[in-house]
């Protein structure tokens, strides 16, 4: 069985809101922390799935981890099928559409992301970061212990 991490770019992979020479500044830690958890496959969540290509968004990793990205959420405006529970929490409707529409419901999955308000409230699938240093090292630990907890 897989588990599908949803990722987000600004705030998590470089803080939010920062120069474009910071851009993917974390990037290396979020390397680090993914490599190991074995049938990781990760879904980019981030708004910038809505100005470049999936193989523009791949170049930015290395090359093994860019492998393990295996798509893009749909952006909220095409869904038609949003359930009423999700109507007002758009980034967790976009990675359940993905999920029905790329693999089993039962999928373990983990959204990694700096604005909670874009999911339900408490949600367990939700690691949320500090969006002015997005994952540092505190962050990477916790994720490493949620991607650990959530592996089949």
């Amino acid at each position: 069985m897989s588990l599908v991490l949803f990722l987000d770019f600004d705030g998590v992979l470089h803080p939010l809101h920062c120069h474009e020479s910071r851009h993917f500044s974390n990037l290396e830690l979020f390397e680090q922390s993914v490599r190991s958890i074995n049938d990781l496959q990760i879904v980019v969540s981030s708004t910038w799935r809505l100005s470049r290509s999936l193989e523009q968004l791949r170049e930015r990793f290395s090359q093994d981890v860019a492998k393990r990205i295996v798509g893009c959420c749909p952006p909220f405006r095409s869904l038609s099928d949003v359930p009423p529970s999700l109507v007002g929490y758009e980034r967790e409707a976009e990675c359940r559409a993905w999920l029905r529409a790329n693999a089993a419901p039962w999928t373990l999955w983990l959204a990694v992301d700096d604005s909670p308000w874009l999911f339900r409230p408490f949600s367990k699938n939700l690691l949320v970061l500090n969006k002015r240093t997005g994952l540092d090292a505190a962050a990477c630990v916790e994720l490493r212990r949620r991607l650990n907890g959530v592996s089949p």
